[in-house]
């Protein structure tokens, strides 16, 4: 019989091992985040050059004129449909955002084929963002992150807990490597990918410890500057009710939102099936691309766009050709199935969309000093609750992306009322229901 006490000696040998075995998951942690940091942050960096490219290369080739203008929408069109294809023919998966992705293989109904996402998601979200797509990078950095996750974790016999964690921590580590926002992209995990993401101490420290890492390798490479540093000044306190009908409004937009978008996929997935997957990319490149020159402003993920719209205010009509060029424009390009994200899009609209409103407030009445700039960070924070339906996320990744702290209270408002709205009028977030969408579409296939 072998049912004898277990020894001291032997109770010291188990819990070396379960010791050994957390240093060795948190090593890998690390690594994770080390190489998503690298390998997001040089993303980061081929997009800005692409696109940098993009619009100077009629210049470089003496174009002017009709003979610019076609030439910018064939080169955008072409671009488009390349991603496309590259997304269709190898990694279907990597088709726009990855943190549905990410969320579906946490919860066991996705799969991460590392071997396909990495290259599909970066040179396919090169070739359509550095055209100027009207998405994020965060999508495919956080794809690549798990994707990281997946290929390291492969290598060791971690629980199926710790392994799906792993790939949390990862996407975690993409989404600090696109914003240099590690403690908004800890939440993230916590917050908004509460429902799959496995919960334990272990996973909450390797969570952190991939993107503090990634955060390491992100400034070393990128430099610390917030990636949308705005200088800002407290509100007075008379004027914070005016923040929480900022939140009404942006609540609101965000449920329309993001019913647009999943129009705007529905719409494109028909069109797809009649007539050519490539028809609706291979337009928006046709429309996009004149605009990289003269419009430049309405293509693109939006990060600088957003610094602009608030430090050179433009004409009122001006911002609200913006807003209308973005709204529409986000939705169409992700409708694409091209790799990209619509996180900085998002942030892009709230920032127009608040600066908007803060201008036709001024008309009513005298704004204290700072309010574009208010509005604009609080903004940010309110559409972001009322898509993502991530109130505590959209607060710490605004501080985190602007700088701007003296405004905690203004942002909190926002965003705590753009949530409540949100879910007053049926909204879901985003990502939960693309995630929806692609596992009923593959049933019907």
């Amino acid at each position: 019989m072998n049912n004898r006490p277990t020894s001291i000696a032997e109770s010291n040998d188990n819990d070396d091992n379960g010791h050994n075995k957390a240093w060795l998951y948190y090593f890998i942690a690390a690594v994770v985040g080390l190489l998503t940091g690298v390998l997001g942050s040089f993303f980061h960096q081929v997009i800005d050059h692409s696109l940098a490219w993009s619009r100077h290369l009629p210049e470089f080739l003496g174009l002017e004129g009709i003979g610019l203008y076609l030439f910018l929408s064939l080169f955008s069109a072409a671009m488009f449909c390349l991603a496309v294809a590259l997304v269709r023919f190898v990694a279907p998966e990597a088709s726009g955002s990855g943190v549905q992705e990410i969320e579906g293989a946490m919860a066991g109904l996705r799969n991460i084929r590392w071997q396909r996402v990495l290259p599909v998601k970066f040179i396919g979200g090169t070739l359509a963002l550095g055209a100027g797509l009207i998405g994020g990078r965060e999508g495919p950095t956080i794809h690549m992150g798990a994707s990281i996750a997946k290929a390291l974790g492969s290598w060791f016999s971690f629980g199926q807990r710790d392994t799906r964690a792993l790939w949390g921590a990862g996407g975690a580590a993409g989404l600090t490597a696109a914003f240099n926002a590690p403690m908004a992209s800890v939440l993230f995990i916590l917050e908004e990918a509460r429902n799959v993401f496995p919960h334990s101490g272990r996973t909450y420290s390797a969570a952190i410890i991939a993107c503090g890492v990634s955060a390491i390798a992100t400034v070393a490479i990128s430099g610390s500057t917030p990636f949308m540093a705005l200088s800002s000044t407290a509100m007075p306190l008379s004027f914070l009710p005016v923040f929480v009908v900022l939140g009404v409004v942006l609540g609101a937009m965000g449920v329309v939102f993001n019913r647009m978008v999943l129009a705007a996929l529905d719409l494109s997935l028909h069109i797809g099936l009649r007539f050519s997957p490539y028809l609706i990319p291979a337009l928006l490149g046709l429309v996009i691309g004149p605009m990289l020159v003269i419009f430049p402003e309405a293509t693109g993920g939006g990060e600088s766009l957003a610094v602009a719209i608030v430090n050179n205010p433009m004409p009122i009509g001006l911002l609200g050709l913006v807003i209308l060029v973005r709204f529409f424009g986000t939705a169409a390009s992700y409708s694409t199935g091209a790799p990209a994200g619509i996180f900085a899009p998002i942030l892009a609209l709230a920032t127009a969309s608040s600066v908007f409103l803060a201008e036709l407030l001024s008309l009513l009445m005298p704004l204290p000093p700072g309010t574009i700039v208010a509005f604009a960070a609080a903004g940010m924070a309110g559409l972001f609750a009322g898509t993502v339906r991530a109130p505590l996320v959209g607060m710490v990744l605004v501080a985190e992306l602007t700088g701007s702290y003296v405004l905690v209270i203004p942002v909190l408002l926002t965003a705590i009322m753009a949530n409540i709205v949100a879910d007053a009028l049926g909204g879901r977030p985003i990502y939960e229901v693309l995630l929806e969408r692609t596992l009923r579409l593959e049933k019907k296939a």
